[in-house]
């Protein structure tokens, strides 16, 4: 029987930085050109996030391009990278969000872009009312993050804003993401996917290209470089369709859809490939900024503050062994096994006294 090349519709021609290095340092002046919603689209971001946003200079808004706004909150005192971070505009909201004690690094390849996230970064902090600036800007590549500055082992978390797409290497990415990061640390972002593999020319049109549409990934190719890198459960949290209005490039996608998706994946030794029943419940203690009642994990785990939750056992580390820890408590551990945790999501289930919800993994 044949096997698929992971490579097909994961890797672009060697003119990709080129072509993206252009789009946007020199074609795009501000999202108001562009031709799609891909760069544009996201959902209303917290009122943390909003709040820290309203402080971020002007020319660093006018210059960014994402495809939502992919920060958790409460994550004071972390190490942020933000890969592709043109402008700049998440590491300031990144810079916000980690106090004074965190530190965040934004990575781009364009010049122009860069100088505009640098350029703002005094009148920030002092606004933050910092003693000094917790942000740096590293160039280079985002397929090469160690070689950019970036120590394995010395990221909390990982985000990124509608870049991965336009990398022509997406494994390299990935994989650096998963040796940049700490044990229990996460990868958090948003981006471009679409519902099947695109045609080689597509894929390499230059404003397909810059437009975030070339590059996007077949969802289940994405979930392949994943597993094959480590990340062995990644976990969508939010999804919401792009709007393509050039008829040029409507012609050009043919069937094709696309989707902003903001994916997050942790890097825990202990994640298996497939959701597994250990019997453990977990309670929320409500304690997240912005989610006093109730806390999304993913577009299947929303957790009421208070009410135990019935959790496979990929979940149970996700609450117990990363940054999220200080808001979860855990009861169980897996030394008893139950075969495969049920997806089926019963209204609930009771025994001993205790009544949990349970939480559906797929």
């Amino acid at each position: 029987m044949a096997s698929f090349k992971t490579t097909t519709g994961v890797k672009l021609g060697e003119g990709t930085y080129e072509s993206v290095r252009n789009y946007y340092g020199k074609v795009l002046s501000s999202s108001k050109d562009l031709k799609t919603s891909a760069c544009t689209t996201s959902n209303k971001p917290s009122p943390s996030v909003l709040n820290a946003m309203r402080k971020i200079p002007s020319p660093v808004m006018e210059k960014f391009y994402g495809c939502g706004t992919p920060l958790p909150t409460s994550i004071e005192g972390l190490h942020v990278l933000d890969l592709g971070c043109g402008s700049g505009r998440d590491c300031y909201l990144a810079s916000a969000l980690v106090g004074e004690h965190g530190s965040v690094t934004g990575l781009d390849m364009t010049a122009e872009q860069l100088g505009t996230a640098r350029d703002n970064v005094e009148k920030f902090t002092a606004t933050l009312g910092y003693a000094k600036p917790n942000m740096r800007f590293l160039e280079g590549m985002i397929e090469f993050v160690k070689d950019a500055g970036v120590a394995p082992g010395s990221i909390d978390l990982v985000i990124s804003n509608c870049v991965i797409n336009l990398s022509p290497d997406k494994e390299a990415v990935i994989r650096g993401c998963w040796e940049a990061l700490r044990e229990g640390g996460e990868l958090f972002f948003s981006d471009v996917y679409c519902d099947r593999r695109l045609p080689q020319a597509t894929r390499e049109h230059d404003v397909m290209l810059g437009e975030c549409l070339g590059g996007a990934l077949y969802i289940e190719d994405f979930k392949r470089l994943c597993h094959k890198t480590g990340f062995w459960d990644p976990r969508e949290l939010s999804r919401e369709e792009i709007i393509v209005s050039d008829p040029e490039l409507k012609g050009i996608c043919k069937g094709a859809r696309f989707y902003s998706i903001t994916y997050r994946c942790f890097k825990i030794g202990t994640l298996e490939t497939l959701c597994e029943d250990y019997g453990q419940v977990a309670f929320y203690e409500g304690t997240i900024a912005d989610h006093p009642t109730f806390y999304p994990l993913d577009d299947h785990h929303v957790f009421e503050a208070g009410r135990p939750m019935l959790v496979c056992g990929n979940t149970a580390s996700m609450v117990q062994d990363t940054r999220l820890s200080k808001h979860f408590k855990v009861i169980g551990n897996r030394d008893s096994h139950y075969g495969l945790f049920d997806c089926s999501s019963p209204p609930s289930v009771s025994g001993g006294g205790l009544s949990a919800t349970s939480g559906s993994c797929c």
